[in-house]
């Protein structure tokens, strides 16, 4: 009778030790059979096709995330280089107008030197410093006062003509009143016939009134009024304005004309102080007498 064999419940083999040492022996050869002869290559390709798709699957949220990121980092870049852009456009829009006004200041400034060089008077170059905020007033505040010469009565003119007159003065800066503030009056004449008058502020926004005409005096639209040089303040010759119409009324026998001035003060901010004598100057009512003997 057969006795029943041992029953093994675990099949050896090979140990740890030996299976480490034959896998590195199959790695070396295989590096270095794949380093001297293109054996492998078919092998490597074929593996490389197989698990391509498995390196597609498991990159792609990373390739996700870096999409996204690189979007919105060009975006990000795209409305930076916009704002640039409109920065820069703004900044020459600013040079473009800059260069404009220094060009438009620069051609007044050269025609103010031809009309300084043309009147006999010496005169001194002022700047507007501020307008006052005031809408009813006629006034320009200069950078330049009585340390630079400058006097109350002085007349203020561009290359327009007589732009106002000095009322005011600090030792820093001045005040002129315009032609047409109620203030100034200034002797003229018809440059015609050379008729004298006196001009004065007028009501009517802008404009300058010849009052206290006979109805059948010789002024008509169209005339240009030019200074008298009566009373030495304002030198004869300047313009001041030309005639836009004549109201007559027949039934009071006067008449009024009502010019527009020919300078132009809220154009520019450069203008010319004649240094006028202004201790030697008559009173208004000298000067209306000497008109009256005219």
């Amino acid at each position: 009778m057969r006795e029943p064999g041992t029953l093994r419940l675990f099949k050896r083999g090979p140990s740890i030790e030996v299976r480490l040492v034959l896998l590195l022996a199959v790695c070396l050869a295989l590096i270095v059979t794949d380093a001297h002869w293109p054996v492998l290559g078919p092998v490597r390709q074929t593996l490389s096709t197989a698990i391509y798709p498995f390196q597609r699957v498991v990159l792609a949220p990373r390739e996700a995330m870096e999409y996204v990121d690189s979007w919105s980092h060009a975006a990000t870049l795209a409305r930076e280089e916009q704002d640039a852009l409109r920065r820069q456009q703004i900044e020459m829009a600013q040079l473009v107008t800059h260069a404009a006004q220094l060009t438009t200041e620069n051609e007044q400034l050269r025609r103010l030197l031809k009309v300084s060089e043309s009147i006999s008077q010496q005169s001194v170059a002022v700047e507007v410093f501020y307008v006052p905020p005031n809408a009813f007033s006629h006034r320009l505040i200069f950078n330049k006062g009585s340390d630079a010469g400058i006097e109350p009565g002085m007349p203020v003119i561009d290359e327009g003509g007589v732009v106002g007159q000095i009322i005011h003065v600090t030792p820093f800066t001045s005040e002129a009143a315009l032609l047409i503030d109620d203030q100034v009056s200034i002797p003229v004449q018809v440059l015609r016939n050379g008729l004298r008058l006196i001009a004065f502020g007028s009501d009517e926004v802008g404009k300058l009134e010849v009052r206290y005409l006979t109805a059948n005096v010789d002024v008509q639209a169209g005339d240009t009024l030019v200074t008298s040089g009566i009373g030495g303040l304002f030198p004869a010759g300047l313009s001041v304005g030309r005639v836009e119409k004549v109201d007559r009324d027949p039934g009071t026998g006067f008449a009024m004309a009502i010019a527009e001035p020919l300078s132009h003060p809220e154009r520019y901010r450069h203008f010319l102080v004649l240094r006028v004598d202004v201790s030697k100057v008559p009173k208004p009512e000298e000067i209306e007498r000497a008109l009256g003997q005219h």
